[in-house]
């Protein structure tokens, strides 16, 4: 059985270890898992670095033209825009690709080899990376309401030396809600030490019980609240102001729907993939022992859910934003040009 408490994306060989009960991975999950790891780690490391590529270049073009004298202030801000989150988003879901390795190898043989530090470091990445995710979606999502419903103001809030601020400090909740992990893991070995050995979560249920619901309540719902808030408020305002729109304006509708579209399914898709993951942390933290062991195949689905998440962006990214599409052809192009060269 695989421990999800406190919503890292590291899932434990043991729920409790002791001399009479040890709920460890089943053969098909021992194989299942490294097979969709290995297929998630490769499709995200892609799908990341192309983004950051793209976005890089987005950003770059709008400063470029900038400098040339092209256009003005407002072409940096479409330029940039809320790329710089999207920056941060892409950096978080790599970073958190940087655990998965770790998680399939401890799953694969039932065993944690890589020591103390690397428990509680990669225990700490895992859970800072979700929760800057979940702030993340937050910021794009009021932007996106700013930029939709009030214009005006969004023009100084979506400066990219204004963004770069906002972005980083969206990480310092993520690291002191993910501080605990650093703290309290630790590697802990049952009757039969090179097999039992885990990653285990805290030193009590109560206390597992209690960061659990905070880091849900703070990192999931909160931000998740804000973002319903924020879309729902965008799509009264369109549904308001649709009637009497001549040619040009309807054009810019269109545009936002599209833009703010795109930003829901991000949202969704981050919500879908996590959900399973804290409803089985709930699971497992207010269930008996007994009964843990019929959550064994949803564990092994609440997980491959998860790390699913880090894919989901790029996925996304080129299914439902023209933008980036267009980017994506004209770098491969280039590609194409300078090899011909």
């Amino acid at each position: 059985m695989y421990n999800t408490s406190g919503h890292t994306i590291m899932v434990n060989p043991t729920r409790k270890l002791d001399n009479n009960s040890v709920y460890g991975p089943n053969d098909i999950e021992q194989v299942l898992v490294p097979i969709f790891d290995t297929f998630i780690l490769a499709t995200g490391v892609v799908g990341h670095i192309l983004v950051l590529i793209i976005i890089c270049r987005t950003m770059r073009k709008g400063r470029g033209q900038m400098n040339g004298g092209r256009t003005g202030g407002i072409q940096e801000t479409n330029a940039n825009g809320t790329d710089v989150l999207l920056l941060s988003l892409s950096v978080a879901d790599l970073l958190l690709l940087s655990c998965l390795p770790y998680h399939t190898v401890a799953i694969a043989t039932h065993h944690w080899p890589f020591g103390s530090f690397m428990c509680k470091s990669v225990s700490f990445l895992s859970a800072m990376c979700t929760s800057a995710s979940a702030f993340t979606l937050a910021a794009l999502a009021f932007g996106r309401f700013l930029i939709v419903v009030h214009p005006s103001k969004a023009y100084r809030w979506r400066r990219e030396g204004r963004l770069k601020i906002i972005a980083g400090a969206l990480w310092i909740p993520a690291i002191v809600l993910a501080w605990p992990q650093f703290a309290w893991r630790m590697v802990i070995s049952g009757p039969e030490a090179r097999e039992d050995l885990a990653c285990f979560n805290f030193l009590s249920d109560k206390g597992q019980l209690a960061y659990g619901v905070c880091h849900f309540l703070l990192a999931f719902a909160f931000p998740l609240g804000i973002i319903v808030i924020a879309y729902a408020k965008i799509y009264h305002f369109l549904k308001k102001t649709r009637q009497g729109r001549i040619s040009q304006a309807d054009r810019l509708e269109q545009y936002h729907v599209k833009v703010t579209q795109t930003s829901a399914m991000l949202v969704l898709a981050f919500a879908l993939c996590w959900l399973p993951s804290y409803g089985l942390m709930f699971a497992q933290i207010t269930e008996s022992d007994a009964t843990l062991p019929r959550l064994g195949p949803f564990a092994t689905f609440a997980r491959i859910m998860a790390t699913s998440s880090t894919v989901a962006n790029p996925i996304l990214y080129v299914f439902m934003s023209e933008k980036f599409r267009k980017e994506l052809i004209n770098l491969g192009q280039e590609c194409c040009k300078s090899r011909a060269v």
